[in-house]
């Protein structure tokens, strides 16, 4: 923008432009949106975009990641950055395939909310009435409570000798969990379980008449046009070029059409001992769960069908999806089906991996807003909630933002209240050992002088041995010590959990390298995204 402005004034100046060309110039530069949906700038605090993800993914060690940004109902943006297969240098791109990993249960619940619309069957069913030869135990486990992972069922994905990389029947996985115990009643907990998922994709079957895989291609993928979305087991017909034969070199796109701009699928690695490693393949087996390869555009595009009535017709259909789980002992979980919920009206995300890759998606679903992040990568473990909060607001001029200076504090919003939030920070540092020294309720003290303030905690924390060793090496660093996450509510009444950027804090004393500094962030973040995340 800034070198555009500098031309036409040079221009101006010069008097190569009429008077008619620089009205119209200059018209030109005030129809282009400098805010709400379309920003032109796409930066958020002085940050591009491809600033954020490049520091991001250097931070992270990934090797590749695909960005989609949806501002219903157009994609403006799809990004490729780094390789998806480090040894062969295959970049990331637009049409790249990735395992969608927990992404994939949005497929199913959408199937199992299209056989409802279609009075085929009723959400309160029992699983049992159309899969004979469950366990006992299982018996009175509804659909709805597979939906909302409160069926209590142990996750075959845990049990000893699992291979993700193998081929495994539905009926082989569910016996590798039949003779266990439930892990809770059913509907008083939550707690996420492939084996949810995959009993989902076998009421599918049944109720349909059809394979699972059919059902969903029929009904989603090719209903939308997904031409970059595929099942697992389908991936043998995907054409992809042996460049390992021709030097590390693609050729065949020179004289086959069909390899210009191929869709390529990915390699995962895992960090080890500092160190990216190939992780195991993802195999066909993980059904109704991680069993989607696809495109970030693609999964975006799909997204945009959910807005709407393309995929489920009826709003009150599309609700039982998007609906907070309300358990049989009263409480409530902002969570179904793999999406996790928010106070901002109409956030919703799903996130997770399956090995050596991570995806994420978050929709901010009302009116004034209809966007959408996708990020998919090929690094196991890595968290984009923040990353993508960031973008959000970058293309929309900073509403979608936390609210705080995201360059000096690391920010993630909760699913849960601030007491329920805080109580989960204490519990994570209480497990790991790390004892904390004291509790404020500002909100409280507020109120005992008389004034307002929205709920808002700080919880003082620190391991002496790690503040020692800082303190040894720069003493003013004491003032910055014990370490600090604070927990509030904001106006519009959504909850976030903060503590600084322990680099940038760093950096202030002298100690931006410190791999002291660099654990104590990554410790940090851990403690906020599972005291954030019901999952």
């Amino acid at each position: 923008m800034k070198k555009h402005l500098f031309l036409w004034k040079t221009l101006l100046a010069a008097g190569t432009l009429s008077a008619q060309n620089r009205n119209d110039t200059m018209d030109l530069q005030h129809r282009i949106p400098q805010e709400g949906r379309g920003n032109a700038r796409v930066a958020y605090l002085g940050q591009s975009i491809d600033r954020m993800v490049y520091e991001f993914m250097e931070e992270e060690g990934i090797p590749g990641l695909t960005l989609a940004i949806v501002q219903a109902p157009y994609i403006p943006r799809v990004v490729g950055y780094g390789v998806t297969d480090i040894r062969e240098g295959r970049l990331a791109a637009v049409r790249t395939l990735w395992p969608a990993g927990p992404i994939s249960q949005g497929f199913a619940a959408v199937a199992v909310i299209q056989l409802h619309e279609l009075g085929k069957l009723s959400l309160d069913d029992k699983a049992s009435k159309y899969l004979k030869g469950l366990p006992a135990a299982w018996n009175g486990i509804t659909i709805r409570q597979l939906l909302q992972h409160s069926a209590g069922l142990p996750d075959y994905r845990s049990r000893p000798g699992f291979d993700v990389s193998a081929s495994y029947t539905p009926a082989g996985l569910i016996a590798s969990v039949a003779g266990l115990p439930l892990e809770f009643t059913p509907g008083t907990d939550v707690r996420q379980s492939a084996t949810n998922f995959l009993l989902l994709a076998e009421v599918v079957e049944k109720v349909s008449g059809k394979s699972y895989r059919d059902f969903v291609k029929k009904n989603q993928i090719d209903r939308l046009g997904l031409r970059q979305t595929f099942f697992a087991a389908d991936l043998a017909g995907v054409k992809q070029e042996d460049v390992a034969a021709t030097n590390h070199r693609h050729e065949l796109f020179k004289h086959d059409p069909a390899y210009i701009n191929p869709a390529e699928t990915t390699v995962g690695y895992v960090m080890q001992e500092g160190r990216l490693v190939e992780a195991a393949p993802v195999g066909p087996s993980l059904k109704g769960f991680s069993d989607i390869w696809a495109s970030a555009e693609n999964i975006s595009h799909w997204d945009i069908g959910l807005a709407g009535g393309v995929l489920i017709a009826k709003p009150e259909n599309r609700a039982l999806i998007y609906a907070p789980t309300k358990l049989d002992n009263g409480c409530t979980i902002p969570a179904m089906a793999g999406w996790q919920f928010y106070a901002h009206p109409g956030l919703m995300d799903i996130k997770g991996g399956v090995s050596g890759h991570s995806v994420f998606l978050s929709r901010f679903t009302d009116a004034s807003e209809l966007v959408c992040v996708t990020l998919m990568a090929n690094r196991e473990g890595v968290d984009f909630t923040n990353l993508a909060r960031r973008i959000a607001a970058a293309f929309d001029n900073g509403k979608l933002a936390s609210g705080a200076d995201d360059n000096r504090l690391y920010t993630y919003e909760s699913s849960f209240g601030v007491d329920e939030t805080m109580d989960r920070v204490e519990a994570q540092l209480k497990a790991l050992g790390i004892p904390v020294f004291a509790r404020f309720d500002h909100g409280r003290n507020a109120g005992e002088v008389g004034l307002e303030l929205r709920p808002t905690k700080v919880v003082v924390f620190g391991a002496p041995k790690v503040g020692t060793k800082l303190m040894q090496d720069n003493p003013s660093i004491a003032i910055e010590l014990p370490l600090r996450i604070a927990v509030w509510e904001d106006a519009a009444g959504s909850v976030w959990a903060a503590f600084p950027q322990m680099k940038q804090l760093g950096a202030e004393y002298g100690m931006a390298d410190s791999p002291v500094i660099a654990n104590m962030q990554r410790l940090l973040e851990t403690i906020v995204r599972k005291s954030a995340n019901i999952y």
